[in-house]
């Protein structure tokens, strides 16, 4: 397996590593808002579960987001964790100190609890309500609670404050001016409803230097708002993302506890409740796995299995250890996803008869890896896949096609390749490259919709789950497979499609022609010789 960092942390202004440290410019001695909150977070009392009326003490990781919150340099924080790290309590706590009016002065504060649905929000009001009754009766008694057809707590002290409850139900709350905004488990967020009532919160922050956190288990892939605030945020946000390598084990004990940094300090699940629940999702597989991962280990997982491809354990099924690969034996099929400036070129070599797999990826020489790997929101991953030896650079802004299926017959060595199987739509692109790396195979051309998709799709499942792949274990088809997910239509069949703003599935889609195409030769039955009849 190739390590990638523990946690990331992005965005114009990026926190890197725990304990807490000083905000930026902070010089030793002041007392900054950060600090205050800090103070104050652990002078209230755990509301409820285990440790209930205890007075409540701040993990490193929380520490961490607290600084970055407050620092006056951000806007937007945004936390991205493993369900049960207390993120929605550690939230409803700054919401009440904001309320307060602990580090923030202004008259008439105005705090918004936003979710999903009213139920949602709830869940914070009740943190709230619940830190409410673990303070002394003097400062109880200037809060008034309704929990009528609103859901709001005022406080009428040190100039007055007010927090009510939003769910994103498509109505305006234009015109708002809150100092504070937490945006619950954003990724589950309906996407347009959801996004028109992000904006109306961020609209009105500017107008008393408001701030926002957008709290949330990963989305199910990069095309979710949670996930583009995470991959490419504006300046004056804050991004602290607790999410493990992709492509693990789900009972794997080191990166679980990275998604659920919590665990070793007594919040939320144990390590020995999150491995054995871990092994429960192995066993069930399906929907249960994807959800285990999706929300326990915060992978980019989409819960509902009929739009994935294959899972990532699927597909882990089929790698073996590169001395224990089957031999190139037999005829080779070659299956080419040709790339354009911005895409991958990929190809991938099947041998039928053994079942060995192999893929390799280009890239055009501008952008450089390292900056596409931080555009895409992978830090240095297509730099490790080069060090391994699966992708490649070649040419200046586009891949010449020509030279780079050269490249991949040199690849391919000795092997006898039958043909070449590639995307209907770039027909006449793939003769020009196969005339001009001097290929004389033939090209068969399936299309990419619904009537080849599925039927390829479907083969390619078939020869996974029968254990007719055997590939070294590589971090390009790893990550290709993690983000490939279909699209299905009112009968049931599937096609590919990148649903995805950053995933690069040229790898996949190679490796599905490729594997197809081998297995619809196998299955052609064999023609036998006719005898020579003497009249």
């Amino acid at each position: 397996m190739v390590p990638m960092p523990a946690n990331r942390f992005g965005g114009a202004n990026r926190h890197r590593g725990f304990p807490f440290s000083l905000p930026a410019g902070k010089k030793s001695g002041e007392v900054h808002d950060a600090d205050r909150a800090i103070s104050f977070l652990e002078g209230l009392k755990i509301p409820e579960g285990p440790h209930a009326g205890k007075p409540l003490r701040l993990a490193s990781f929380q520490r961490s987001f607290v600084a970055g919150a407050l620092d006056p340099a951000n806007m937007v924080s945004a936390l991205s964790i493993g369900r049960g790290n207390a993120k929605t309590a550690l939230a409803s706590g700054l919401a009440l100190g904001a309320v307060m009016g602990e580090w923030d002065k202004q008259p008439r504060r105005e705090i918004i609890f936003a979710a999903r649905n009213r139920d949602q929000a709830k869940i914070a009001f009740n943190f709230v309500c619940g830190y409410i009754g673990g303070l002394p009766k003097a400062k109880r008694d200037k809060f008034q609670i309704r929990r009528g057809s609103r859901l709001e707590v005022e406080f009428e002290g040190n100039g007055g404050g007010l927090a009510r409850c939003v769910a994103a139900d498509g109505r305006s709350i234009l015109g708002g001016a809150p100092v504070l905004a937490i945006l619950d488990e954003r990724a589950a967020w309906e996407k347009d409803k959801g996004d028109e009532l992000e904006n109306g919160i961020l609209s009105g922050l500017g107008k008393r230097g408001g701030k926002a956190l957008i709290i949330s288990t990963s989305g199910a892939d990069d095309a979710n708002s949670f996930s583009r605030w995470l991959d490419n945020p504006p300046d004056g946000t804050f991004i602290q993302e607790h999410r493990p390598t992709p492509g693990l084990p789900a009972d794997d004990l080191e990166s679980l506890l990275v998604a659920n940094p919590g665990a070793l300090e007594g919040i939320g699940s144990s390590p020995e409740w999150l491995l054995a629940q871990a092994r429960r999702a192995i066993a069930r597989g399906g929907n249960a796995l994807s959800s285990f991962r999706n929300l326990n280990r915060n992978e980019r997982v989409c819960a509902d299995n009929r739009s994935v491809l294959i899972t990532t354990d699927e597909w882990l099924s089929a790698e073996v250890a590169p001395d224990a690969l089957p031999p190139r034996e037999g005829e080779c099929i070659l299956g080419v996803d040709l790339g354009g400036s911005r895409s991958m070129s990929a190809a991938a070599l099947f041998w039928p008869r053994t079942g060995r797999l192999e893929a390799v990826g280009t890239f055009p020489g501008n952008p450089s890896l390292s900056d596409r790997g931080a555009a895409d929101g992978v830090g240095a991953r297509y730099s490790e896949m080069k060090d391994r030896g699966e992708l490649s650079v070649l040419g200046e802004n586009v891949v010449p096609a020509g030279p780079w299926l050269a490249s991949v017959l040199r690849l391919a060595d000795d092997a006898a390749i039958s043909c070449i199987v590639g995307d209907r739509f770039r027909h006449s692109e793939f003769l020009e490259a196969m005339q001009k790396a001097g290929i004389r195979a033939p090209f068969i051309a399936r299309g990419m919709g619904f009537k080849d998709g599925s039927e390829d799709i479907e083969r390619f499942r078939a020869a996974l789950f029968e254990r007719k792949i055997k590939v070294a274990p590589s971090l390009l088809l790893r990550s290709a497979f993690a983000d490939c997910i279909t699209l299905i239509d009112p009968a049931g069949n599937h096609k590919v499609t990148k649903s995805r703003s950053c995933g690069r599935i040229d790898a996949a889609c190679a490796a599905i022609l490729a594997v197809a195409e081998g297995m619809r030769r196998v299955a052609r039955p064999v023609k036998q010789a006719r005898p020579a009849l003497w009249v």
